[in-house]
């Protein structure tokens, strides 16, 4: 590994956690590209690697604590800490809908992934990151995840409220609320990333935003300089309302 500087993107073998993982890899860290397919996360590595990215693919099925553990081992026996966190991974599910009729077990599903995966994610890795300089973990949220937006009937999303999505960002947030209020005397930032409404296979590519624009606010809060804010929640026009 050519960088002292290393960084753990999760879901990054496609969409925003690609694109994160370039940008990471161009500011000067070494990648770890997290896929729950090792195929296709080695296939991104060689993507990067020919874009001059220190690259290497890693397994990470957040749905299974055993892939959780074993690179938190492996990152352990090869470095001395890690230096930022991406909880970029995150999943849909077509029968999830509005409280009424959302299926049960697509919420459940969507919350294992997005929420009670990535606590997992968080907690394997913190003590990597508390041996760091000045670690930073950032969760990729969505404005969908908003109480305040869900609330205003004026807001162009207002109709979008599939219950078991918007309530795992939601979620999501809360817990960087709570790890940031947590780590308060650390010099490790945590903050919610709102990528807007970005073109990717999570949304059939449907979002005006291109990829390098989704993955903007992402990249900034991972680079925070040590006067940078944590436990906020933010998008590139500024910060998001809860």
């Amino acid at each position: 590994m050519q960088n002292t500087k290393l960084a753990l993107v999760t879901g990054a073998n496609k969409g925003i956690g690609f694109e994160v993982s370039r940008q990471l890899g161009k500011a000067g860290y070494t990648v770890l590209v997290a896929a729950r397919n090792p195929t296709l996360g080695e296939a991104a590595v060689e993507k990067l690697r020919t874009d001059g990215v220190d690259a290497h693919a890693v397994e990470l099925d957040l749905n299974r604590q055993d892939t959780i553990d074993k690179l938190a081992a492996e990152i352990t026996a090869r470095h001395p800490h890690l230096d930022i966190l991406v909880n970029n991974a995150g999943i849909t599910d077509r029968t999830d809908g509005p409280p009424s009729n959302a299926s049960l077990a697509a919420v459940r599903r969507i919350f294992d992934t997005n929420f009670f995966g990535t606590v997992a994610v968080t907690q394997a890795m913190l003590p990597l990151l508390r041996k760091a300089p000045a670690a930073r973990i950032v969760n990729v949220s969505s404005g969908l995840g908003s109480l305040t937006l869900n609330s205003d009937r004026s807001w162009e999303y207002a109709n979008f409220k599939p219950l078991g999505y918007n309530a795992s960002k939601a979620a999501l947030n809360m817990l960087t609320v709570q790890l940031a209020y947590e780590l308060r005397d650390t010099p490790i930032k945590v903050n919610s990333a709102d990528p807007g409404y970005t073109a990717t296979d999570l949304n059939n590519n449907s979002g005006p935003q291109t990829i390098e624009e989704g993955a903007a606010e992402t990249v900034r809060l991972a680079l925070l300089p040590a006067d940078g804010p944590t436990g906020g929640y933010f998008e590139t026009a500024g910060p998001r309302p809860w």
